[in-house]
């Protein structure tokens, strides 16, 4: 490795470790030692020290052996006349930079709370987010596990202008990658420049400000250590593990812009540690051999041109981009941009206006495909700030296709739309709300490119099961209004088959393994009442999803014998699972918290745990940060469940498994929930009360504790005593 970076990185991490040790002591003289620390709502700690290390850092005192360790890693400077092999001692050295930088990063919380936004989006007098939690790494994390974000471009600094910054973000943005910034080059930041060009950022985005210095690239790093504990299983302390997860499946590097520093050499050196290449625009010293990354650790000197496709060139990262006939970028990553205020020219829907999306079977003498029609007023012909009703109507024809597929493709409409820049899309179905931006129409979008996508795209994902697709987009009221009435008609029918089907009454179940990527041995088996954990795939989508592609994520399990028709357990899932967890999982139970519960992978909705006191079990949603009865927060809980393990007391799940019938059935079903987040209660209400009155309790909707009533068992007990709560009459839970 080049003397000149590895010296300059081993001064950066000198300097970097010291003022770390000039914090702890005035931190220490201030607060003193059992003052605690960390990062807001993680179970992590200061994660890159607790993966690498395994010491969760809880309090100030925690601190100091740490930076301890840091010093004994540290290599002596390198010395002008004294030639030596310098990869590994950089290697430590940029080690070292990250610990203590975790370090500087816990003091700036503590002395300023609010020194980060703590949430996704930037504030108008804040554009620093800080530290992602928990909630920001599972959700976002379920990207890096589906491959819609293969990885991420950690940059440093800021590009020439504002137009270089933000061609630059949006070449990132079109290959799917997420964003990561921190530092400044020459009074100026690329987070800051992406701003002042009008770009929006924040995590919807993938443009994700982290913070104004060089230590806030710790973040980067923590993120991609939470990854491989999270989603891959790997323990705290089994820094091996952690790093080689790291090369192997998250496809990041590392973007300098501008003067390279002692102390951004540093941090490129601890990049290097987890595979990440460099690669700078100005001509510092290359590392060209190979040896810790897939290809070159350090490539330098490259126009900003062609800085994006060398960074992938040199990462070994397969980026697949299909050009999708639009006016304006499109991609994954504009999924999560919001049309706001001034800048919506047309809005749909969303309690506007009537609005609905339909997917409808046709004879293939019924559709010309690639037909798209816009019946009624277009963007051309109508004001800035205007509001109109709006139904795509969708018909596929096809010797493959199914009735079954068209829910299927439906649900994609919501992605495929929103991933144009300048579009925003939420809700499905008769719920739908779309604004969009006059960016967008100044540049030619048109209603009737909502047909452009949907045709290219369905062709693409989905070809194999139709041949032929049409879109029709009404913007006239009477015919949206008849659109709309045929949809719900189909709404209700499809509804009441997947509400009436059973797991008794199918003999093949569906797995999904779409997680495996991340947590090699979590197998999830769905079925018609069990929901996949995340909530994405249920039994009629995984059957779908097996046709289109059938050798994909999603494939057929024949149950097989009924061994514990009570717990959920077949001879043939159980077959199933063995091989598909490469032999780490002989059998679980569907239906059951306690005994051999389903594996989870990190990707759940809610996780289920067992309060002994109240005899009974709890649920909490990812969205929900506070305290929780069984004394952990999510984020704890979900660091102690997922990763594929099989954890009795716990369990992961979706929201709607809450109301299916075979719910934790094994432990006496849905009598036994006592605590749930409120708001998650709401959002399932109309579910719930359904099962209620089915179960023969009415009013058990309101038996059910949530954290305005206490977050303790004991806090709770009395409420669930005065309810009259099931649970409190039936056989112990544990025993």
């Amino acid at each position: 490795m080049s003397k000149i970076i590895c010296s300059a990185a081993i001064r950066g991490a000198y300097k970097i470790v010291g003022r770390a040790e000039a914090m702890y002591r005035e931190a220490l003289e201030k607060w003193g030692p059992k003052q605690e620390v960390g990062f807001p709502n993680t179970a992590y700690y200061l994660p890159v020290i607790y993966g690498i290390l395994g010491i969760p850092v809880k309090t100030v005192e925690d601190m100091k052996p740490v930076l301890d360790k840091c010093r004994a890693i540290l290599p002596p400077l390198v010395k002008e006349n004294v030639h030596l092999p310098y990869l590994a001692p950089a290697l430590d050295a940029g080690m070292a930079t990250f610990f203590a930088e975790e370090i500087i990063e816990a003091i700036k919380y503590l002395e300023n709370p609010n020194v980060y936004t703590k949430q996704e989006d930037p504030l108008d007098d804040n554009i620093w987010l800080g530290a992602a939690d928990d909630v920001i790494l599972r959700k976002r994390g379920v990207e890096f596990v589906d491959g819609t974000a293969p990885g991420f471009a950690a940059i440093a600094g800021a590009a020439p202008s504002n137009e270089i910054a933000k061609q630059i973000a949006q070449e990132l943005q079109e290959k799917n990658l997420y964003v990561f910034m921190c530092a400044e080059n020459g009074g100026k930041r690329f987070s800051e420049q992406l701003v002042e060009a009008g770009v929006q950022i924040g995590w919807p985005t993938r443009l994700v400000s982290f913070g104004p210095d060089i230590t806030a690239a710790v973040f980067a790093l923590g993120f991609a250590t939470r990854a491989a504990m999270s989603f891959g299983g790997i323990k705290p302390g089994d820094f091996r593990k952690i790093l080689i997860y790291n090369k192997d499946r998250i496809f990041s590097f590392v973007l300098p812009m501008g003067y390279v520093t002692d102390e951004w050499y540093a941090n490129a050196a601890g990049a290097i540690n987890y595979g990440f290449p460099v690669i700078a625009d100005t001509p510092i010293p290359e590392v060209l051999p190979t040896g810790i990354c897939t290809y070159e650790h350090v490539v330098s000197n490259i126009p900003h041109d062609k800085l994006v496709s060398k960074a992938v060139e040199v990462r070994g990262l397969k980026v697949t981009v299909h050009e999708v006939p639009v006016p304006v970028a499109y991609g994954p990553a504009f999924e999560g941009e919001r049309v706001r205020g001034d800048d919506i020219y047309l809005e749909c829907g969303g309690g506007r206006t009537l609005a609905v999306e339909w997917v409808t079977t046709k004879d293939m003498n019924e559709v010309v495909d690639g037909k798209i029609e816009v019946i009624g007023p277009d963007l051309d012909t109508v004001p800035q700030g205007s509001k109109l009703p709006l139904a795509i109507a969708i018909e596929v024809a096809g010797r493959q296709m199914q009735t079954d597929f068209e829910p299927i493709l439906e649900r994609q409409i919501h992605h495929l739309i929103n991933y144009a820049q300048g579009v925003m899309h939420i809700g499905q179905r008769d719920i739908a709300w779309v604004r969009i931006a006059k960016q967008a129409v100044e540049k030619g979008f048109r209603l009737s490119h909502f047909g452009s996508i949907i045709h290219a795209k369905f062709h693409q994902d989905f070809g194999s099961i139709f041949d032929k697709v049409q879109v029709k987009i009404y913007t006239n009221e009477a015919q949206v209004k008849e659109i709309l009435n045929k949809a719900r008609s189909v709404y209700r029918t499809r509804d009441a088959r997947v509400e009436g089907m059973t797991d008794e009454n199918e003999e093949t179940f569906y797995s999904c393994t779409l997680c495996q990527s991340f947590a090699p041995s979590h197998v999830c088996v769905v079925t018609p009442e069990r929901t996949g954990l995340c909530g994405a795939y249920n039994w009629l989508d995984c059957k779908a999803s097996n046709e289109i592609n059938p050798t994909g994520p999603n494939q057929p399990v024949p149950k097989g014998e009924v061994i514990e028709p009570l717990f959920g357990q077949w001879k043939g899932v159980n077959e199933f699972v063995y091989k598909a967890s490469r032999q780490k999982v002989e059998r679980y139970n569907a239906y059951s918290i306690m005994v051999d519960p389903m594996t989870s992978c990190g990707c759940f909705e809610c996780i289920a745990a067992v309060l002994p006191i109240c005899n009974g079990l709890m649920t909490v949603d990812r969205d929900h940060t506070g305290m929780t009865p069984c004394g952990m927060k999510f984020t704890t809980l979900a660091g102690s469940v997922g990763g594929g393990s099989i954890t009795p007391g716990f369990v992961g799940h979706s929201k709607y498994y809450i109301c299916s019938r075979k719910f934790i059935m094994a432990e006496g079903g849905i009598k036994r929930l006592i605590w749930m987040p409120k708001r998650l209660k709401e959002e399932i209400r109309d579910r719930l009360q359904k099962r209620a009155d089915e179960i023969g309790i009415p009013n058990f909707i309101d038996m059910i504790a949530d954290e305005t009533v206490g977050t303790t068992e004991d806090e709770i007990i009395a409420f669930l005593t005065e309810k009259g709560h099931p649970a409190l009459t039936m056989p112990p839970i544990i025993g």
